[in-house]
């Protein structure tokens, strides 16, 4: 890395899906981001942002809500300031869920589905979530910080078949690199 490169400092998630059919239950899916503390980047979560919050410093925030897919183009954005993160976090953890309210529903069965992440301009990640069809919720990347303070991103996608509270716990216990 040379002396220019300043890393990942503000990064955007979004989704996007179509409305469920006429008589069916709406879809409702939702981006969530975990923050892990840099003493146990694998461990539990330090707190987790999703619909209902924001994180404590108003760093990882929700730009925009939709319970049913309704909106036109993204209908769910995240802004991760990863920039003004405090130094005790390590590791940032995304992902996805399908809430399981009015009916159980896994990606099979959310009409076209969609994700981008990005940083400006620069996609970092794009996908449909066609490797994760059976699965009700999935990580979709992480951002780590080194040991120069310097963030990068990781894209992979992980599906999980748990229920949103158990997810959000869990959601960042994959294998480290």
């Amino acid at each position: 890395m040379n002396g220019l490169n300043k890393g990942i400092r503000k990064a955007e998630v979004a989704i996007k899906w179509d409305p469920s059919p006429a008589g069916q239950p709406p879809t409702d899916l939702d981006v969530v981001a975990a923050t892990y503390l840099a003493g146990d980047p694998y461990g539990d979560p330090a707190y987790v942002v999703h619909f209902d919050s924001r994180s404590p410093d108003g760093t990882i925030y929700l730009n925009r809500d939709s319970k049913d897919g309704k909106g036109f183009g993204w209908d769910e954005v995240m802004t991760l300031e990863l920039d003004r993160l405090s130094e005790r976090y390590a590791r940032v953890v995304v992902g996805v869920v399908i809430q399981q309210r009015s009916a159980h529903r896994t990606f099979v069965g959310v009409a076209s589905p969609g994700l981008r992440i990005r940083e400006g301009y620069t996609v970092l990640a794009e996908d449909d979530f066609g490797d994760v069809l059976g699965a009700t919720a999935a990580t979709v990347g992480e951002f780590v910080r080194d040991e120069s303070g310097t963030w990068a991103f990781r894209p992979g996608l992980h599906g999980f078949e748990d229920d949103p509270a158990t997810f959000t716990r869990t959601m960042g216990r994959i294998d480290p690199p």
